[in-house]
């Protein structure tokens, strides 16, 4: 067991929008993952727009069992302004998106508002203090489909997608139904 890795226990959901009272002009945070190539690293950049603070950290993130994504295991290192131009050199692919936090009846949420080639997709993260707490979650009505254990929406996977794409991937998950997004766009 990797004791040097913390555990998450979460739940991702594929959202329209943000839910009220959150517009996009709500505090937020930009991210910016370059995830590296073959390997489960990604190199992340996160910046308060307010203070025009940088955090650089080196991340790890991996299921602590095989296809159960809802428990996973995360390993970060904090860069400094010095260490980060060495790391940054394994940049692969990068994906951006503004993340916004949020309570909805006595969960915190984080939702991930994607940019770029997979602008429209938004997805919000609930984070539980155990696997109990997780197992007995029943999602609130903005949560349009499950997609924790869905390998095609994990960041890496998504580097290499576009709107196109994740539209039909979530009509085959739904049955043939495509939600509309705040942000929907034509194929």
């Amino acid at each position: 067991m990797n004791k040097t890795a913390t555990t998450e226990y979460q739940r991702l959901f594929l959202v329209e929008t943000l839910p009220e009272p959150l517009t996009p002009a709500s505090s937020h945070l930009q991210i910016f993952d370059n995830y590296v190539e073959n390997t489960r690293l990604r190199l992340r950049l996160m910046r308060e727009p307010h203070t025009k603070i940088w955090t650089r950290v080196l991340q790890q993130r991996f299921a602590f069992h095989d296809g159960d994504a809802a428990v996973a295991k995360l390993a970060e290192i904090y860069l400094n302004d010095d260490e980060y131009p060495i790391f940054e050199r394994l940049r692969g692919q990068e994906i951006r998106k503004n993340r916004y936090f949020h309570e909805f009846d006595r969960a915190q949420w984080a939702f991930d508002v994607y940019l770029g080639e997979v602008r429209g997709v938004t997805t919000g993260k609930v984070e539980f203090e155990s696997a109990d707490a997780l197992s007995g979650f029943e999602p609130p009505p903005f949560a349009l489909l499950e997609i924790t254990d869905e390998e095609f929406f994990e960041g890496r996977n998504l580097v290499e997608k576009n709107f196109a794409e994740i539209r039909e991937k979530i009509a085959e998950l739904r049955d043939g139904i495509v939600p509309k997004f705040a942000t929907d766009r034509e194929p």
